[in-house]
C-alpha cells in the first residue's frame, strides 16, 4: 500500500500528550498513538500505523519521543482500512513487531478479501465524493499479524482492553483503561466532520459518528457509539481529529448518541437500509 493521498491537515506532524504515557500524533488526516511512558523503560505499543508512505515520518516521531533506535513491542490495529495500515508493512520489516487485530479484520490484514465500494452519496462534502478514490484493498501481514486474545486483554499494554465496536469495519475495536476512563476509539466515533474536506483540514472540533463513506453497517455502528458513551471515558483520542476531554466530551457523546438517527445515519446510500 503506497498511493500517497494528497489530503492534510493542519496539526499533520504534530504530536500532543493526552496523558504523560499516552502520545497522539496527527499523519496526514489520521491519529496513532504512542502508548508508553518515555520516562520509564518497560516499552511502548503503537495503535494504529497512518497513511501510506508515512513509515518514515513515523519511526522519526517515535525516536523523538522515546529515544533513538527505539522500537515497539507491538502494533495494535483499531481496523484495516488504508490510513490506518498505510505504514503497517514497512514499520513491521524494519522494527520485526507482531501486529494484532481482531479475528474478523483478518481477511483483510492477510490479503483473502478486500474492502466493499466506499459510498460518496452519502455526504455532499468533498472528501465524501472523493472517497471512491481511495485505496480499499487487502493488505498481506502473513504470520505478522494476530488475533486479539479473546479475553479482551491486549498485548503489550497492560490494564487495557479492547472492545469490538463494529459498524465501520466488521472487526472494528477501540481500547480502553479502566484505571483512568481513557479511550483510544479508532474510527467509531471522530472529532471532526470526516465528510468535509474543510473541516478535516482545519480540523474543525466537533462529535460525530464513524467516516461516512466507508461505514457499511449503521445500526452497529449506533450500538458501538452507545457501548462507547456508556464508559463515560475522562479523555478520548480519535482516529480523525483532535483528542477530547472533560465536560465536553461527556456531554458530547451524550448528544451524539442523542441524535445519531437523525444526524449521522445518511438519509440514503449504498449501505443505508
Amino acid at each position: 500500500m503506497d498511493e500517497f493521498i494528497p489530503v492534510t491537515s493542519v496539526t499533520s506532524g504534530i504530536g500532543e500528550m493526552v496523558t504523560p504515557d499516552i502520545y497522539c500524533y496527527s499523519v496526514q488526516i489520521v491519529n496513532i498513538c504512542f502508548v508508553g511512558d518515555p520516562k520509564q523503560t518497560n516499552g511502548w505499543a503503537l495503535v494504529d500505523t497512518g497513511m501510506p508512505r508515512s513509515a518514515d515520518k513515523i519511526i522519526h516521531a517515535a525516536e523523538e519521543h522515546f529515544g533513538a533506535g527505539t522500537r515497539p513491542e507491538a502494533i495494535i490495529l483499531t481496523h484495516g482500512h488504508f490510513d490506518h495500515v498505510g505504514a503497517v508493512v514497512e514499520l513491521t520489516e524494519t522494527w520485526k513487531v507482531p501486529v494484532y487485530a481482531h479475528e474478523l479484520e483478518m481477511p483483510y490484514l492477510t490479503g483473502q478479501s478486500d474492502y466493499p465500494p466506499a459510498d460518496p452519496s452519502v455526504d455532499s462534502g468533498l472528501v465524501a465524493k472523493m472517497s471512491p478514490f481511495f485505496p480499499r484493498h487487502s493488505i498481506d501481514l502473513g504470520s505478522r499479524v494476530q488475533k486479539l486474545p479473546m479475553d479482551g486483554s491486549i498485548p503489550e499494554m497492560p490494564g487495557w482492553r479492547w472492545i469490538h465496536t463494529p459498524g465501520h469495519t466488521p472487526g472494528h475495536v477501540s481500547l480502553f483503561r479502566d484505571a483512568d476512563g481513557i479511550l483510544i476509539a479508532g474510527d467509531a466515533i471522530t472529532t471532526t466532520e470526516q465528510e468535509s474536506l474543510y473541516k478535516v483540514i482545519t480540523q474543525k472540533q466537533e462529535l460525530h459518528g464513524p467516516p461516512a463513506y466507508f461505514t457499511t453497517d449503521w445500526q452497529a455502528s449506533f450500538e458501538s457509539v452507545k457501548r462507547l458513551a456508556a464508559l463515560k471515558p475522562s479523555a478520548m483520542v480519535s482516529g480523525h481529529g483532535l483528542p477530547m476531554s472533560g465536560e465536553s466530551l461527556i456531554q458530547g457523546l451524550g448528544a451524539l448518541v442523542e441524535n445519531f438517527e437523525r444526524t449521522e445515519i445518511p438519509k440514503e446510500g449504498r449501505y443505508v437500509k
